[in-house]
């Protein structure tokens, strides 16, 4: 390892591997530190067990895919792109596949698959499972790190740590720590991508309750539609989860009011809901309100649905008048919720805030307060939608960082 340029890439995640194996491959002395007994904690739980690694789409689609600060990330995904990951998992022995909404996976449906394939990318680097407490930084320029095994000297350190959300995996907010000791500004930490609570109850009643081809929307406390989409959903006893509510909580500004209705059957509009109600109806008609919505709603909702509409549940349905259809067609198209709040950070799937970008450079990852200290991943104030975005910005950052800092040394 004489003459060669010393790398320290803190944390084994998305973000520090492939920072660690791209150092590696040009020609750096890696030393990739992990603060737990196993690499990859948390890809191995993304996509429920399944690692939706990235996305399809075109990069300048993608990129519309991060509410906070997407043009940062212009040089890292142009640099890294979604295609090259997929050759990169695929070169390294774990096959690919592309699912709804272009959503990427191992064709395995295992994360361990992907871990593997990353596991096989950084040979070469220097595994050293322990945890950093602080940098070295000496006269501007990062010298090392300090850990509970002693100090490590290098020339160049990446910070790869994560955010705070899921702190089993050992995503604690140490990046930040070390963000701070460097002079660095640290935004305000929330969660993203995170379910949400509710005021009512009736949650409770139908928790574990998944959802199907749903609609769903959430207003502001002047009525003003913030968000909408069509997916999934699940009922919880806080609240409410799911792909549609995860990917609605990072539209929704902090300690604001929200309202959120969830259409039951987008497909049928109002009219093809009456016809279809009517027809059910008439198969029945002494049948009570509470047992004739069996074919059109799960069976948990039904009481729900019957005591929005404000119909009495064992009114005969060949009783029910024009009027309190109508009200029964706006509780199945119209299911209201208020929002209010969002479960604690630790639960996100991704943590919104971070370094701020504008104190690092984006072509390069590196600090601009610090010579030789670069930053990847979570860590960083960048943040996407569901749909594998997350992780393609912590790949690309971490090879764009891992790049970087071998190619300063080559230049000089």
């Amino acid at each position: 390892m004489e003459g060669k340029l010393k790398v320290i890439v803190i944390g084994a995640g998305a973000a520090g591997l492939l920072a660690a194996g791209t150092a590696a491959k040009n020609g750096c002395d890696v030393t990739l530190i992990e603060r737990n007994d196993k690499i990859g904690r948390k890809l191995l739980i993304t996509g429920k067990g399944r690692c939706n690694m990235t996305n399809s789409a075109e990069i300048e689609d993608m990129i519309r895919m991060y509410p906070t600060n997407a043009k940062f990330l212009y040089s890292a995904l142009y640099t890294f792109t979604n295609t090259d990951l997929i050759a990169l998992i695929e070169a390294n022995g774990t096959k690919t596949k592309v699912e709804r909404g272009g959503r990427v996976f191992p064709v395995s449906d295992k994360a361990a698959d992907v871990v593997r394939a990353l596991e096989i990318y950084i040979r070469g680097v220097r595994l050293v499972h322990s945890r950093v407490s602080a940098l070295i930084i000496e006269d501007g320029e990062v010298k090392g790190v300090r850990t509970r095994k002693g100090d490590m000297y290098a020339d160049r350190v990446i910070v790869a740590t994560g955010g705070c959300s899921y702190p089993a995996t050992g995503s604690t907010g140490d990046g930040y720590k070390f963000a701070r000791q460097a002079g660095h500004t640290v935004t305000e930490i929330r969660p993203s991508l995170v379910p949400l609570e509710t005021e009512e109850g009736f949650v409770r009643d139908v928790m574990g309750l998944s959802l199907r081809n749903i609609g769903i929307a959430a207003y502001d406390e002047k009525g003003k539609k913030q968000y909408e989409d069509f997916g999934e959903m699940l009922f919880t006893h806080f609240g409410i989860s799911g792909p549609t509510v995860l990917s609605m909580s990072a539209h929704l500004k902090h300690n604001k009011k929200y309202t959120v209705a969830i259409d039951l059957k987008p497909a049928l509009d109002e009219g093809k809901l009456k016809a279809r109600i009517i027809r059910d109806f008439e198969k029945a008609p002494k049948k009570h309100l509470i047992n004739s919505l069996d074919e059109l709603l799960p069976k948990a909702l039904i009481p729900v649905i019957v005591r929005n509409s404000g119909i009495e549940p064992h009114k005969a349905v060949c009783e029910i008048t024009r009027e309190e259809r109508a009200a029964l067609i706006d509780a199945i198209k119209h299911l209201r919720l208020t929002i209010k709040g969002t479960r604690p950070v630790e639960e996100a799937i991704v943590t919104s805030g971070g370094v701020k970008v504008s104190e690092i450079d984006p072509s390069t990852m590196e600090s601009k307060k610090v010579h030789g200290l670069y930053f990847a991943g979570e860590v960083i104030d960048v943040d996407g939608y569901t749909g594998g975005f997350n992780l393609q910005a912590a790949f690309s950052t971490g090879y764009l960082a891992g790049e970087s800092c071998a190619k300063e040394r080559q230049g000089k």
